[in-house]
């Protein structure tokens, strides 16, 4: 039995993860595989009438589930921050969720900024390391408010989140195995980040010697920049650390068409581990309870979430029906010019299956 934990959240996000569940559930009847979904009261919403955002309690029953299926955090009555930190930024630290896992594929139909790129030239994915980084916490305030205030914020780089994230990715990379040859790169900043990118750096040459059928590079991040625009099609697997991977991933989702189509998974890749997957979309909630949002970036988590199950032909499944829809229904991918509402979207990638 796949036991799977769903969470709305906010805004449009009950509205596209409804989609993706819609989905799963016929996959999962044409592939013969049991779900079970179990519906968490957890949101900004919440929030603003209890002050909780998540209880003790509610970390130990999602304990219980292999994967999480979220649509969207973030209520503009909320101050940013709080939901991120105490909801989003707990659960992945909690649940070591030590790799954020992110498909870059242009989909047939679908738009891209960039001229002249075809589906076949905007394939890659981007590893990027979870747990540690800026985004621990470290740091604090010295005479805050004053004119002589302080402030810190410290950037914490482990060998032992180092080496699992990179040895993650290059296995990663060798499963995928990309027909134009395994290819995997390495994004830091070791000219100024000469302490914890000098260790992501040794860590990945010597973890790379335990792999020479994987072709390695290196990049800059600010290069990676670059050359993710200008030539796309170079890139087969990326692996970066926590602040990189947050902002190139952003690039990276408009390049493939637009966070209407952008998920991402944050994975505990070790037996019993609980995994989470989304939409990068956001919220959106100018557009809640319109029938009218996207509900592509949903449904590919859902395919995500098969893939990392271990229901390879289930997740081909869905991911084979959305490039059908995207190129041959679907008139655009923004909210209320797809010429379908949301419900219907997610029933041409089911009649598709």
């Amino acid at each position: 039995m796949l036991k799977i934990a769903v969470i709305g959240g906010d805004g449009t996000g009950p509205e596209v993860v409804s989609e993706a569940v819609k989905v799963l559930r016929r996959v999962g009847e044409l592939e013969k595989i049991p779900m079970q979904f179990n519906e968490f009261d957890i949101c900004g919403e919440r929030y603003l009438k209890t002050g909780i955002t998540i209880t003790d309690d509610e970390i130990d029953k999602l304990r219980n589930y292999s994967s999480i299926l979220l649509g969207a955090i973030g209520h503009p009555s909320v101050p940013a921050g709080i939901l991120e930190k105490s909801l989003l930024l707990r659960l992945r630290f909690e649940f070591d969720q030590y790799i954020n896992l992110r498909p870059v594929k242009l989909l047939p139909g679908v738009e891209t900024p960039l001229k002249d790129k075809k589906p076949e030239d905007i394939d890659f994915v981007v590893v990027r390391e979870n747990t540690e980084d800026l985004y621990t916490g470290t740091g604090g305030f010295f005479k805050k408010g004053t004119p002589d205030e302080v402030a810190t914020q410290t950037a914490i780089y482990t060998r032992k989140g180092c080496e699992r994230c990179i040895r993650w990715a290059f296995n990663y990379t060798r499963k995928r195995n990309n027909p134009k040859g395994k290819h995997l790169t390495l994004v830091g900043k070791t000219n100024v980040l000469t302490y914890g990118h000098d260790l992501l750096l040794r860590t990945f040459n010597e973890v790379a010697a335990e792999f020479p059928d994987v072709k390695t590079d290196y990049n800059n991040v600010d290069a990676c920049c670059m050359w993710m625009v200008k030539n796309p099609e170079y890139y087969d697997v990326i692996v970066t650390t926590n602040m990189f991977g947050d902002i190139i991933t952003d690039l990276a989702g408009i390049i493939q068409g637009g966070m209407g189509v952008a998920a991402g998974g944050n994975i505990n890749p070790e037996p019993n581990g609980c995994s989470m997957y989304e939409p990068m979309g956001g919220s959106a909630p100018k557009y809640t309870g319109q029938n009218i949002i996207n509900p592509i970036a949903a449904i590919n988590a859902a395919a995500m979430l098969l893939e990392q199950e271990g229901f390879q032909n289930a997740a081909k499944r869905i991911n084979k029906s959305i490039a059908f829809v995207t190129g041959n229904k679907m008139k655009s991918q923004a909210a209320g010019k797809m010429g379908y509402k949301t419900n219907e979207i997610g029933n041409l990638v089911c009649e598709n299956l």
